[in-house]
């Protein structure tokens, strides 16, 4: 019955199986929720799965995680492990590395790759073709980036490609000089953005203004819990202290 809960529920519930149970109950998840099920669980039971699952297996569950979904599991994971993850994820392995290189301090280190680019050109019917084909393969879909040569130009929410003619341009209804973020600044100073401006993406651009990623609202979300954990145990007093 629990393969019809929510991914988070199944996810919480798998652990309180021993391991060979745990293993055979996620196979049994259907596929489609199968990647999601796996980012909810902790690097402690991902670590287990990943060591049952055959080449296929996590061939498929790396085939259907978001690539900034995959760089968090690859952290928290011993080398041995991150090799095969790394083999399994095939032409994400770029994209993987080029997160991975970026300080862990830093916007570039949370963010996504996987968002959809529009040209200021297209036409709201011509933008809304593009969304339904790549739309699957991007994290959101609610905020589009309108890109010129690289360079961003602005963005379009899915609010204003439903109410706007198909024949507008996306250069005559896109927000021009959006909110952005370098790909150097600090991820905390980040995520407060997100609780001040009240967007759900944060365009992420180098230094000459080039659109490299997006920081969604739920990698913001674990950054400042991640931030509000430290500094709770930060300040936590010791048993000397006491």
């Amino acid at each position: 019955i629990f393969f019809f809960f929510y991914p988070v529920d199944t996810a919480l519930l798998l652990p309180e199986f021993d391991e060979k149970q745990m293993v055979m109950l996620f196979r049994l998840i259907f596929k489609e929720n199968a990647a999601m099920v796996f980012t909810y669980m902790e690097p402690e039971q991902e670590q287990v799965l990943i060591e049952a699952f055959t080449d296929s297996e996590l061939k498929f569950i790396m085939d259907d995680m978001f690539i900034d979904d995959t760089v968090d599991i690859i952290e928290e994971m011993p080398a041995n492990v991150v090799e095969r993850i790394l083999s399994a994820a095939g032409g994400k392995r770029a994209a993987i590395n080029t997160i991975l290189n970026y300080p862990e301090d830093s916007a570039g280190s949370i963010m996504t790759l996987e968002y959809v680019s529009l040209a200021p050109t297209m036409t709201i019917g011509d933008a809304l073709k593009k969304i339904k084909s790549r739309g699957v393969h991007s994290e959101t879909v609610n905020v589009c980036y309108v890109i010129e040569k690289h360079k961003l130009l602005g963005t379009v929410t899915a609010m204003d490609l439903l109410i706007c003619d198909d024949d507008d341009l996306l250069s005559d209804v896109m927000e021009e000089n959006p909110i952005s973020v370098k790909t150097l600044s600090d991820k905390e100073e980040v995520a407060q953005l997100f609780n001040k401006y009240d967007v759900v993406s944060l365009p992420v651009v180098d230094n000459e203004n080039c659109m490299v990623g997006i920081v969604t609202f739920d990698d913001a979300i674990d950054v400042i819990q991640e931030e509000a954990e430290e500094d709770y145990f930060g300040n936590k007093p010791t048993f000397d202290e006491e």
